[in-house]
Order: structure tokens, then C-alpha cells, then sequence
């Protein structure tokens, strides 16, 4: 018998600006259309319960005594003081299912409800933590020889990739953003693990959004502003663009971060915006001519997929899950570059400045690729996880109950016979 899922969900982050918070938004709303009964349990400004249909938000309120992970986003150090209210809630809601985004201050109320409740529990991988702490300890670290500072800070990443993996083994199914981390989840945990990939609105993000026609060539990046985001790259390819000659160009930088000042201080071509959103930030990516995302850490991209929903080639680097988003090979097909070295992403760039005919081609291609990517079909494929584990857990326990021992037969053949 098909037993329908009924969903506690508790991302990591919610309302914040941040990949994972804009999955959890989406996945929240892809519940409210389809009428599927959800309980999201998140962190917020405020402790504050919410009904929409099917779907019931319960926001529980981060303190100040804690630490800041980005500008608009906290660990809170106190949260299982939340504890019980969650719990009650998953109760209330007749949760069958767990899923959780990660390992912080949410997550860790989730696996305990989870375990209390004795609910299977799936854990999505949205982050590359290890590699955040490792680039962030790196730059804390600069006073240091660099010797000393790749050391400590591969140390730690290590340690750290160490502590996610036994976290992720709590799960009874874990879900990966791209195929590199899907192989390592499943060879490290030995827990079956699927693909989560991300979708895109190509309604809101469309080439039709362009509104400028002047004869510039706009390189753009979209994300926050820090250390791994890679972002001291876009200096690097400025410089090599002004000094190769190259035309008339010029930089759109969106977003925020503790790099953006330093940033500011070197790029002599670049408009910073701040953070945008909606129609604003839909006009911005329409408006590029080449989208540059130098991050090694993000284990998708969901910016890539905006950009090329705008119709805006990509030029990405070699590590990390955004070269799987975009499609390369010949130039009728490609709907962007992936590049390593700092030389390597300038070569990208003025080929493609030289080169209009193949610029409009990517174009084509990279709206091509977009549409290949559905939120509906991302989180239906997260459904049949859950559906998986309810049987399996189903099966469990339907053998549990009928095996000989419960029944009080201890001789199995004298049964038999």
C-alpha cells in the first residue's frame, strides 16, 4: 500500500539570500501548488506559525548568542532550546518523513526530531562547508608564510569534510546537487544517494528582459561577495582584459559580501549594485554579454542557470558543480566555457568578445540548456525519494513484525512442520 508522504522539512536556511534558502522557498511553493501536506521548520527574526493549505511554516526565532556565517545569517548556538516545540509540531503534523539540508543549527533540530520520533531521515547536500572553511581560515590566516597557510588550511578541510560525512550517515537517504558529490556520498556513507539539481523560472529570467543596446561588452557575476566565491578572480581577468587591448567592455557586479570593498578599490570598469532581486535582477543578467562565476566551492550554481535562462553564455571554472550546468563541445551546441587558471578564463573572454557569431550561438544554446531545468520535475524526483524510504521502512517493518521470533516461534522447522 502506498503510503503518502508527509514532509518535515527543515532547511538550513530560509529566508536569507542563498542558494539554499532559494531551493527551500521553492520547494515550500512546489508543496502549496500541489496541495502536499508539509511542515517547514526554519529559523527566522521571529518565532511565528503559519498556514498556507497544505503546507504549515513554523519560523523559530536565531538568537544573538551565536555566530555570523554570512551578512544576513547566523548560527545560533542556543537553537535546541527549540527543541520540544519542534517536536510537537512534527507530532501535531503526523510526520512520517525527515528531511534536512545540512548540518547546522536547523538540521540538528530535524535528526533529532527524526530520531525521537523514529522517522527516516534524508539529508540533502546543498554546501561545500569543508571548502568554505578552508578558503575562509586561508584568507584569517594571510599574515602566516603561505607554506604554513595551505597546510593548516587543508588540514581543515579535511577535518572537516570528515565531520560532514559522518553527519550524512544519519540518513536514510541522502540527495547530491551534481554526479561528483552524488559518487563520494555514496562511496563514503554507503547510504543510496540520488541527484537534487536545482530548476530555474525561465518566466521571470528570459532574454526578453534585455533592455540595452549599446555597443559595450558586459561581463557580469551574480553572487555574494566572498572569499570562496573566488571572487579577487574578476580582478585578475579586468587587468588582463585592459592590458590585451580589448574594446570597449565594462563589469556588472551583483551582490554583497566582506570582499566587495576591496573589489571596489581595484576594478576601474566595474558598477556594483548590491544585492538584486525579481524583475531588477532579471534586467540585470538580460542586459550581459558573458556571465563570469570563478567559484570552485559551489556545488551548483543556481546563478548559472539564471544567466543562461537570459540567454547569457557562461564561462565557469573547472572545479566544482556549476561545469555541470553548462553544456560544451562544439560552438553550435556549447552554452559556455569552463576555465582553471586565471589565463585560461581571459583567453575564454576575449574569444569570445572577438567573436560575435559564436557569442549569438551560445546565446541560443545557453536559453537551450535552461529549459532543460524544472523545479516541478527537481522536487518530484525528491518525492519518489521519500516514497523509496516510506517502503523500504514499510518493508522493515512488515518483516519485523511477521519474522518467527515476534510470532513466538523460536524452531523454525518445528513451525514448518
Amino acid at each position: 500500500m502506498k503510503v503518502e508522504p508527509r514532509v518535515a522539512f527543515f532547511p538550513d536556511s530560509f529566508a536569507e539570500v542563498n542558494g539554499v534558502a532559494h531551493t527551500s522557498r521553492q520547494f515550500v511553493a512546489f508543496a502549496e501548488r500541489r496541495n502536499l501536506p508539509m511542515l517547514c521548520v526554519h529559523g527566522g527574526g521571529r518565532t511565528e506559525r503559519v498556514v498556507e493549505g497544505g503546507v504549515t511554516r513554523l519560523s523559530l526565532r536565531r538568537g544573538i548568542v551565536g555566530f555570523g556565517l554570512e551578512a544576513d545569517f547566523r548560527y545560533d548556538l542556543f537553537f535546541w532550546r527549540h527543541a520540544e516545540r519542534a517536536l510537537e509540531a512534527a507530532r501535531e503534523f503526523k510526520a512520517n518523513v525527515v528531511h534536512i539540508t545540512g548540518p547546522n543549527d536547523a538540521g540538528q533540530l530535524g535528526a533529532y526530531v527524526a530520531h525521537k520520533l523514529r522517522l527516516p531521515l534524508v539529508i540533502s547536500w546543498h554546501t561545500n562547508v569543508h571548502e568554505y572553511a578552508a578558503r575562509r581560515l586561508n584568507r584569517l590566516m594571510a599574515p602566516l608564510p603561505d607554506a604554513w597557510r595551505e597546510r593548516l588550511a587543508s588540514l581543515a578541510e579535511r577535518q572537516s569534510l570528515r565531520v560532514m560525512l559522518r553527519f550524512y550517515q544519519l540518513g536514510r537517504a541522502l540527495l547530491a546537487p551534481n554526479e561528483e558529490l552524488r559518487d563520494l556520498l555514496t562511496r563514503e556513507t554507503g547510504k543510496p544517494t540520488r541527484l537534487m539539481r536545482r530548476g530555474v523560472d525561465t518566466s521571470l529570467f528570459s532574454p526578453t528582459k534585455r533592455l540595452r543596446n549599446d555597443g559595450a561588452f558586459l561581463i557580469g557575476y551574480v553572487g555574494r561577495l566572498t572569499p570562496e566565491k573566488n571572487v579577487r578572480r574578476l580582478v585578475e581577468l579586468e587587468r588582463g582584459l585592459i592590458e590585451a587591448g580589448a574594446g570597449d567592455f565594462r563589469f556588472l557586479v551583483v551582490g554583497c559580501g566582506s570582499e566587495r570593498e576591496w573589489l571596489e578599490r581595484r576594478m576601474r570598469r566595474a558598477e556594483f549594485t548590491g544585492v538584486l532581486s525579481g524583475e531588477a535582477l532579471a534586467r540585470a543578467y538580460a542586459s550581459l554579454d558573458l556571465f563570469v562565476f570563478p567559484s570552485q566551492t559551489d556545488t551548483f550554481g543556481n546563478v548559472v542557470l539564471e544567466a543562461q535562462a537570459s540567454g547569457v553564455p557562461c564561462l565557469v571554472s573547472s572545479r566544482g558543480g556549476p561545469k555541470s550546468i553548462i553544456r560544451t563541445g562544439a560552438d553550435n551546441v556549447a552554452s559556455g566555457l569552463v576555465a582553471d587558471t586565471p589565463r585560461e578564463f581571459l583567453e575564454a573572454a576575449l574569444g569570445l568578445m572577438s567573436r560575435p557569431e559564436q557569442l549569438n550561438r551560445m546565446r541560443e544554446a545557453a536559453l537551450a540548456r535552461a529549459r532543460e531545468f524544472s523545479w516541478d520535475g527537481v522536487f518530484e524526483l525528491v518525492y519518489h525519494t521519500y516514497e523509496d524510504c516510506l517502503r523500504r521502512t514499510a518493508d522493515v517493518s512488515t518483516d519485523s513484525i511477521l519474522s518467527p521470533q515476534r510470532m513466538g516461534i523460536t524452531d523454525v522447522n518445528a513451525a514448518i512442520r
